[in-house]
Parts: C-alpha cells; sequence; structure tokens
C-alpha cells in the first residue's frame, strides 16, 4: 500500500488514543480529591457515574452516530466534528467542578469520542489493501499515542504532593483537549471515506449488522469478545492493588511496571500481520485470551516472585493484539462494507462498555467478600485479599472462551486481502 496513506493513518491513531490517554490514568485522583485541595471531592458513586460515561456513550453510538457514519457522513468529516465537538467538552471539563456539570461534560465527550473509535478503524481498513498485513502497523499509533500521553504527563506530576499536585493535574483535560482539536484539524487531511451505499433495502445500519450477529460463528465471537472483555477491564481494575499491597512494589512504580504491557503491544503488533497469516483467526485469538489465563494463574500462584510479576506484564501485548485488534480486523472481513463502522460499534460495545461494566459488577464485588479486615501491631485496620480466590475467577472466564473459540468458532475462509470467499487463509 501507499506508505504516505499508511503513516497518515498511523498518526491519526496517535491522536485518537492520546486524547483519551492524557486524562484517563490521571482522573481518578483529582474526582477524589477534597475541594480544599483543589479537586472535585466527587463521591465513590458519583466517580462510578462519571466512569459509565464511556459506556452509555458506546449503547447510543450504536443507533445514531454509527448509523449516520455509515449512511451519511464522510468518515474523516464525521471525525473531525467529532474531535472539534469532544474537544470543546473536555475542554470544559478544566473549569468546572460540580457533579452535574462534570458530568454532563464528560457524557458530551464520550458521545462525540467513543463512536470515533469505530470509525477510525473503518477509514483505516477503507484505505488499506490488505487489513491483515497493514492494520496492526496502523493501530499501534493507537498504542505509541496513548504512552505519550499517559507517560509524560505520569513522571511530571509525581514530583508534586497535596494541593500542588490537584491543582496540576487539572491540565490533563486542557491536554487531552488540544490533542482533540489537533485531530479535528487533522482528520480533514486523511484520505476521502464516503459513506457507503445501502446494500438491499434496510436503511439502518445498526440492525443490518446486528442481525449478522446471529450468524453462529459471529455470534460465538460476540460471545467470546463479551468475556474477553470481562477479563481485560478487571485487570486494570484490579492490579494496582494486587501490586502495591501483596507483591510490594511501590506506589509510585506501579503505573510504569503495568505500562510495560503497552511496550510490549507496540512490538505485538507490529507482528500481528505475520502471525495471522501463519496461525490463522482463531488460533491467533486464542493465543491472546491464552495470555490472559497465563498471567491471572502466575498472579494466584506465584505473588511472591516479585521479578515475575514484573515480567509477566509484558504479555498484555500478546492479550490485546492477538485478540481485540485481530477482531476489528475480522470484523472488517466479515460485514458489508455498508455497515461496518456499525459492525465495529457493535463489538466496541462490549470492549468498551458492556465488558468494563460487568468487570466492575463483577470484580469489585467480589474482591470485597474476599476481603478480611484486622488490627495491625501499629492499631490500624489492615485489608487482607484472597488474591488466589480473586484471579483464578478470571481465569476460569478465560478458559471458558477458550472452549467457546476453539469448539465453536468455525468461520468461513477469508483470503489475504481479507475478503470472504478468497483462497488463502487466515481461516
Amino acid at each position: 500500500m501507499d506508505k504516505s496513506i499508511r503513516n497518515k493513518l498511523f498518526v491519526m491513531m496517535i491522536l485518537e488514543l492520546f486524547i483519551w490517554g492524557a486524562w484517563l490514568p490521571l482522573i481518578w485522583d483529582y474526582m477524589g480529591a477534597a475541594v480544599a485541595d483543589g479537586g472535585c471531592g466527587f463521591t465513590a458513586s458519583q466517580q462510578a457515574w462519571i466512569g459509565s460515561a464511556f459506556a452509555i456513550a458506546s449503547i447510543l453510538a450504536i443507533f445514531f452516530s454509527n448509523q449516520f457514519a455509515d449512511r451519511k457522513f464522510a468518515a474523516e468529516k464525521f471525525l473531525s466534528f467529532s474531535h472539534l465537538v469532544g474537544g470543546a467538552a473536555m475542554l470544559g471539563l478544566f473549569f468546572v467542578k460540580d457533579f452535574n456539570t462534570f458530568f454532563a461534560l464528560m457524557l458530551i465527550h464520550s458521545i462525540f469520542y467513543v463512536p470515533t473509535i469505530s470509525v477510525a478503524n473503518s477509514l483505516a481498513f477503507a484505505n488499506i489493501k490488505n487489513p491483515a498485513q497493514d492494520f496492526g502497523f496502523i493501530r499501534m499509533g493507537g498504542t505509541v499515542g496513548w504512552i505519550l500521553a499517559a507517560w509524560p504527563l505520569y513522571f511530571i506530576l509525581q514530583g508534586r504532593t497535596g494541593a500542588d499536585l490537584t491543582a496540576a493535574s487539572r491540565y490533563i483535560f486542557i491536554v487531552s483537549a488540544v490533542a482533540s482539536f489537533a485531530l479535528a484539524a487533522y482528520s480533514l487531511t486523511l484520505p476521502h471515506t464516503p459513506p457507503k451505499k445501502a446494500d438491499g433495502a434496510n436503511a439502518f445500519a445498526w440492525l443490518t449488522s446486528g442481525k449478522r450477529l446471529l450468524i453462529p460463528f459471529v455470534l460465538v465471537l460476540f460471545v467470546v469478545t463479551f468475556i474477553d472483555a470481562t477479563i481485560h477491564n478487571g485487570y486494570f481494575l484490579v492490579t494496582g492493588n494486587f501490586l502495591e499491597n501483596r507483591v510490594g512494589i511501590a506506589k509510585e512504580w506501579i503505573m510504569p511496571v503495568m505500562s510495560l504491557g503497552q511496550v510490549a503491544e507496540i512490538l505485538t503488533m507490529l507482528v500481528l500481520g505475520k502471525v495471522l497469516a501463519k496461525l490463522g483467526w482463531r488460533m491467533t485469538m486464542l493465543l491472546g485470551i491464552a495470555g490472559h489465563a497465563l498471567r491471572y494463574l502466575v498472579f494466584a500462584y506465584v505473588p511472591d516472585s516479585q521479578s515475575l510479576i514484573i515480567a509477566i506484564q509484558l504479555i498484555h501485548g500478546i492479550c490485546y493484539a492477538f485478540f481485540f485488534a485481530t477482531v476489528y480486523i475480522f470484523i472488517d472481513a466479515v460485514f458489508p462494507p455498508d455497515v461496518r463502522t456499525s459492525a465495529q460499534g457493535w463489538f466496541n460495545l462490549l470492549i468498551l462498555g458492556l465488558g468494563d461494566l460487568a468487570a466492575k459488577w463483577t470484580f469489585f464485588p467480589y474482591m470485597a467478600s474476599l476481603t478480611t479486615k484486622s488490627m495491625g501491631p501499629d492499631g490500624k485496620e489492615v485489608a487482607t485479599v484472597d488474591w488466589q480466590s480473586l484471579f483464578l475467577y478470571p481465569s476460569a472466564l478465560a478458559v471458558v472462551g477458550l472452549i467457546l473459540l476453539a469448539f465453536f468458532f468455525k468461520p468461513p475462509t477469508f483470503g489475504p486481502e481479507g475478503k470472504t470467499g478468497s483462497a488463502a487463509a487466515p481461516h
């Protein structure tokens, strides 16, 4: 393919994930910090509502935004307008601290940002000849963008404490908004990608793509994606606590340790095309889910080996690239051109929405049920978690996903260009 187009799409992905990576890792401490210290002073339930904005947006996107992208608007113009509005909402978060306004602005940002993830994927697929070979490199830009946003901000803020840290944390919204405005402008330079004419009588792309979820092999993948999304999101909910309180890693090093997986993700994305060509759809996805199982089993049974716990973070690259990135490529291959954005949206509903909610609704309550409290030698209350039992839960989920994928996922053959009915693997 034209390298200039590939590089443009790579930069698009950098900015796309930079927007998200700038605020997500640091927003929680800012929201929970006391108003007297410059924070928002939000309660846990208020923070949960704000954290659910992406899930709400992923549901709305199915019926509205992705429909418009498939049927009405050129993809690059959709991205430009969405990031302009989303950036304005993000900018507003810098200035407000009352819950109702904060939640409303975060919801507006999410409603306009979340669909762009599906649209960015669809725009990329529409402008590359061999998705299985080229998408890994392009999507790697997203990982680079996340790191470029999250790491510098994290280390810059590490030197601050108390009210000074909280005041500085507000600028995550400025950084994110500037990136959003930059992508709004940059999107207009991307290849023109007009909406596809409806293939058939049904004008509703979400309905047409939704019906295809009932095809047996697509339905199996849909269920497995929900399972894997729950496992994936659960990792980010409990691992920080585990690394600090069980493994004994200093709090300031938890984020860098967990981010080792993102470095590995960059390398894995680079080889994704070759792995797909060699192993095919099913085996590549199986490796992705098996990576989750292995990581959680190491957490469960070898928590005293700090070096091994740190090293196993590198398997995150396999977990993400070999399953989720492969799913995105597969969706583009199996769904008709006129509904591919909506199809991406159905799966993003699981990855960004329902899987995240399921993780919060299961990991946190289960962890609470496994926590015992006692008085420490200094007279302070100490909470002890049965980490082994906790991590055996996602390990069991991973096994269920592996069984479903291994024995019930039977897609048709796809050729090297990723189109149905072609001659060669991946299959």
